[in-house]
């Protein structure tokens, strides 16, 4: 793909109550709380401002419903599609935090040290960014010249296409921190492949004005 300036806005789903009890959601389908609907109506309307030209989006209803905010905000149609889902992670769905520490302590543990590990049996997640990376980079070909594409997803789908759509090696996706919901990260177009402009945002992007870009 020629530099073009385009832009992907990778966009986490609003508040739900499994977030609220750090509850791992996995491919669980839950949806938004109300709170969370109001951090989508929010963002919905800042994301707005950038011109969007196109919006994709997890088929999970915390992603869908959350895309369906910009979407009624830019008259824009959402693309619904599956490879967006969140990390299928098997007996860890439904758990808390502390009961996955309890139950699975030692799994948890390589997990956290950037082992490739099948989280209760789930998917590894480079086979997430072998289903997502894939989608998001096909919808960012058809963009116009500096055109924008939004991706309504979920934390750890967007973290492991990042740290793809980068070239890092997945020991290190771990280091691109977590996202708050509802707030989302812009990759950009430089002259060696897509850079990391902003990381977990959730107000409208300054552009760089520095000595280093």
């Amino acid at each position: 793909m020629s530099n073009r300036g385009c832009r992907i806005i990778l966009w986490r789903h609003g508040q739900t109550a499994w977030n609220l009890e750090r509850r791992f959601q996995g491919t669980t389908d839950i949806e938004l709380t109300d709170v969370g609907l109001g951090q989508a109506r929010r963002a919905a309307r800042l994301l707005a401002s950038l011109k969007p030209d196109a919006i994709i989006a997890s088929d999970l209803r915390r992603a869908a419903a959350t895309a369906a905010e910009l979407a009624a905000v830019t008259g824009l149609d959402v693309t619904h599609d599956e490879s967006l889902r969140e990390t299928y992670a098997g007996a860890w769905q439904g758990l808390t935090h502390d009961e996955i520490i309890a139950l699975h302590g030692e799994q948890y543990a390589a997990w956290k040290r950037g082992e490739p590990v099948r989280r209760g049996g789930g998917e590894l997640e480079t086979e997430v960014a072998d289903r997502a990376a894939p989608v998001v980079l096909r919808h960012a070909e058809k963009l116009p010249d500096n055109g924008t594409l939004v991706v309504a997803s979920h934390g750890g789908t967007i973290r492991t296409t990042i740290g793809r759509l980068l070239g890092l090696e997945p020991h290190h996706w771990e280091s691109l921190g977590g996202l708050s919901n509802c707030c989302w990260s812009v990759l950009g177009q430089g002259a060696r492949g897509w850079r990391l402009l902003e990381h977990n945002a959730g107000t409208l992007p300054e552009p760089v004005l520095g000595d280093d870009d």
